[in-house]
């Protein structure tokens, strides 16, 4: 019998209750959301339930929302995979800032170098991690680049001509 979406969420809604929510299929990858206080164990029990196998973390990845209330500003989204049923399933818990929330380290080896990556760049907390600290950025930076707290251009810049991104430049006059 093939692994159903409905088995999943029969499962997840009986273990963790209303801790689990928001079910539904989004560009063909079943996806929910956990809260942050419960997201380890639903990791946990996805990965350890015989009949869900979800053994395969695929992807960890941090998100920033400035314009989310201040519960939702920012999220990390778990990609996890079932390659006996070729199953793939994403889980979603959003943080407000500062942002924290517990390793998975201990279920996903591979999640190390994953949970540094959305450190480094979002300043995600990732509460147990053996090693967080910077991966890809200056130890010296003290800011997180994928944070959308700044500017996407520095407007005094004198050094290119818009006309070459694909750009036309505002007329102010």
């Amino acid at each position: 019998m093939a692994l159903e979406t409905a088995h999943i969420q029969e499962k997840l809604s009986q273990a963790f209750g209303n801790n689990v929510l928001n079910f539904e299929m989004k560009r063909d990858i079943f996806t929910l959301e956990a809260t942050p206080s419960t997201i380890h164990e639903v990791i946990r029990f996805l990965k350890e339930q015989e009949d869900l196998n979800f053994h395969f973390l695929t992807d960890l990845a941090g998100i920033h929302f400035p314009d989310n209330d201040e519960t939702h500003q920012f999220a990390v989204t778990y990609q996890l995979h079932n390659w006996i049923e070729n199953v793939r399933i994403r889980v979603k818990t959003y943080l407000p800032d500062p942002a924290e929330v517990d390793t998975i380290t201990d279920l996903f080896l591979c999640a190390n170098w994953m949970e540094r990556e959305a450190w480094d760049f979002f300043g995600i907390n990732f509460k147990g991690h053996p090693q967080l600290k910077r991966i890809l950025n200056m130890d010296e930076m003290v800011s997180h680049p994928m944070r959308k707290e700044f500017p996407m251009e520095d407007s005094g810049r004198t050094d290119k001509d818009d006309r070459f991104f694909g750009r036309t430049p505002v007329n102010n006059g």
